[in-house]
């Protein structure tokens, strides 16, 4: 009797274990299907403790918020997405060839006034590239010679932060944005940041924070005037060697991954080759899993939002 009791168990457990274990299977595979994993959900139940730059100031801020503040997912895109901004362009430092020359769409910030304002901004445009105004902007600590010409200081008068920022704006050909370069104290001024957001919007540009100050109001300010919340998330020679390059562009694919898209700045300079051969690295090892685009491309589909440069 033992016996067969035994084997009228197995007789109905086999046929049920057989259900689960094809149910088990599907599932993950219907998840997948829809973009989701366990892996995903836990990773992103986990997002709070991701590993972010400390170079960036106001980085806790920017990953709590990013698709609060006014990003929409954008559902045709698969793959999270890469802009690189590099500053500093526009007095043919050292890196600029190695910038020009890497094998992704790089978005280039070029200083006004300058030696090679005009030639770095022409060939950027012609090679495919977004070109941004890096304007000049005050810093709260910091020495006045590494602002460079066309500066905008927060003891200007309305009419003169006007005036400069138009005035970088028409030297710097095919720009499509401005940046700011240095600005710390700048872009903690309302009084300022509204003058230079207006003028943004009167061209039909944007304005993408490089987040120098962890209590800036110039993404707070855009959004209040229609204009996108663009705003720097790592920088990416923070430490200037290759190998801190290379390590912070992990980083940027981690918040790519994590959060659909990526806003990383590098600079040209005295440690420009450098950066240039960090980012050369970085990209060979993040490829496969984002993909670069310009600046443009990546405000237009994250805000809807397109550049429409006018002349005044």
């Amino acid at each position: 009797m033992k016996k067969s009791n035994h084997t009228g168990k197995r007789t109905i457990l086999y046929p049920f274990i057989a259900v689960v274990a094809l149910m088990t299977a599907l599932v993950p595979a219907a998840d997948t299907a829809h973009g989701i994993s366990a892996g995903s959900v836990s990773h992103h139940a986990r997002g709070s403790r991701s590993v972010v730059s400390s170079s960036v100031l106001a980085e806790p801020a920017v990953i709590g918020s990013a698709k609060a503040e006014g990003p929409q997912e954008n559902k045709q895109h698969t793959r999270s997405r890469v802009a690189i901004i590099v500053d500093d362009f526009g007095n043919d430092m050292r890196g600029t060839e190695e910038m020009f020359k890497l094998p992704v769409k790089i978005t280039v910030a070029v200083m006004p006034f300058l030696s090679t304002t005009e030639k770095d901004a022409r060939r950027a445009h012609e090679q495919g590239f977004d070109v941004l105004v890096h304007l000049p902007m005050e810093p709260k600590q910091g020495k006045p010679e590494w602002l460079g010409p066309g500066a905008v200081l927060t003891r200007m008068s309305d009419a003169e932060v006007r005036k400069q920022v138009e005035a970088a704006l028409d030297n710097v050909p095919f720009a499509v944005g401005i940046n700011n370069h240095m600005g710390s104290k700048v872009t903690g001024d309302e009084r300022v940041m509204g003058i230079v957001l207006a003028v943004c919007k009167e061209r039909g540009i944007f304005f993408v924070d490089s987040h120098t100050n962890y209590r800036s109001v110039a993404g707070r300010m855009a959004r209040e005037i229609g204009l996108p919340p663009v705003e720097n998330h790592i920088f990416l020679d923070d430490v200037h060697t290759a190998s801190h390059v290379v390590k912070q562009m992990r980083l940027v694919q981690e918040r790519a991954l994590n959060q659909n898209y990526c806003i990383t700045i590098g600079h040209v300079g005295i440690q420009g080759k450098e950066t240039a051969a960090g980012i050369r690295s970085g990209i060979g090892e993040i490829k496969d899993s984002v993909e670069f685009v310009g600046i443009s491309e990546l405000v237009r589909d994250e805000w809807q939002w397109n550049s429409k440069p006018t002349l005044p």
